[in-house]
């Protein structure tokens, strides 16, 4: 069994993402191009593309500003160093890997995460997966999923195709309501003590 965990809004209480672009981002195009992901007519890579363009303050403004807000769900660092378990996110190494040294654990999960150039003139996203799948129609996690039974663990539209490749899923957010209403089983995500110990 190998253990799958989103990043933002699963690890972290709050998605880090959205932390960054309501503080430096444009909030008119985030509401904009959020809209459009919900109707289908962007992929999320476009939509986080367009989001980060409107992005131009520096990493070491931006970093220390997620350092301050983002805070990880209770068990985490326990539950990495128990499980060591796979990273799959939509977000930024730049932004991740701060947060897993002040949680003491950089060694005890592996990332698999898009990168960032931050310029002054607009972040540029560089995307781990740009295939398309050939479930969702767009390019997803369910590629990084490992052969074998998984245990995933998400709470959003990044999360919807991977999930329905796993043995077994927790669940919050966007990603419990999009299963609910498919009729999909999943485990409710609440923190990572009470899903140790029902692994």
């Amino acid at each position: 069994m190998r253990l799958v965990l989103d990043w933002d809004g699963t690890v972290t209480e709050r998605d880090t993402l959205d932390l960054v672009l309501q503080e430096f981002g444009d909030a008119e195009i985030y509401e904009r191009v959020e809209g459009e992901l919900e109707r289908g007519t962007m992929t999320l890579n476009e939509v986080i593309a367009a989001e980060f363009a409107t992005v131009t303050a520096p990493l070491d403004e931006v970093v220390p500003y997620v350092l301050e807000h983002a805070r990880v769900r209770p068990g985490f660092a326990e539950l990495a160093r128990a499980h060591r378990p796979l990273v799959v996110s939509s977000g930024f190494h730049e932004l991740i890997e701060p947060v897993l040294e002040r949680e003491g654990v950089p060694n005890a999960v592996e990332l698999r995460a898009n990168r960032v150039d931050a310029r002054p003139a607009g972040w540029r996203v560089h995307f781990r997966v740009s295939e398309t799948c050939e479930t969702c129609g767009e390019p997803c996690k369910r590629s990084d999923l490992p052969a074998g039974e998984v245990v995933y663990a998400g709470d959003s539209h990044s999360d919807y195709c991977a999930s329905l490749a796993a043995s077994r899923v927790f669940a919050t957010g966007n990603l419990a309501r999009w299963l609910e209403h498919r009729g999909v089983a999943f485990t409710p995500l609440t923190d990572f003590r009470r899903l140790a110990l029902e692994l």
